[in-house]
């Protein structure tokens, strides 16, 4: 069963950074994939081809809001990115990647939660972030 990233978030081209959901466990998890392309827009910028990090961490948010809004009690709610609690970077992303986006939740209680994130390079984590999320 495929699964359609407009049927769980708000977010069109080009503010959609992602490109499939393989899997949701509402209220639990969800991983998606991004596939970087030369043609995206955020690297016209000059910035030399390599994904701007905040756009990595609105990636990873996106996936988070996968998890949430997929449960029944949540569905036509908004969810927004509440901050970073923590982010590490070991690696740059660039042009011709293949990520996997996975942020399993660790807390939800009515409108807060908490998720751990990861994207996957390669069998290889390359960002590892804490992410906080608002339920409105």
């Amino acid at each position: 069963m495929e699964l359609n990233v407009q049927d769980f978030i708000p977010q069109r081209y080009p503010f959609q950074m992602i490109d499939q959901i393989i899997d949701v466990k509402p209220g639990e998890s969800a991983e998606a994939i991004k596939n970087l392309s030369v043609n995206e827009w955020f690297f016209s910028n000059g910035n030399q081809f390599k994904m701007p990090r905040p756009i990595i961490i609105e990636s990873l948010a996106q996936t988070g809001v996968v998890a949430i809004l997929s449960m029944p009690e949540y569905k036509g709610k908004n969810v927004f990115f509440g901050g970073i609690k923590e982010a590490t970077f070991s690696d740059d992303l660039r042009p011709g990647d293949s990520l996997r986006l996975k942020v399993e939740l660790t807390k939800l209680k009515r409108s807060i939660g908490v998720g751990h994130a990861e994207v996957i390079r390669d069998g290889e984590t390359i960002v590892a972030a804490d992410l906080m999320f608002a339920i409105g």
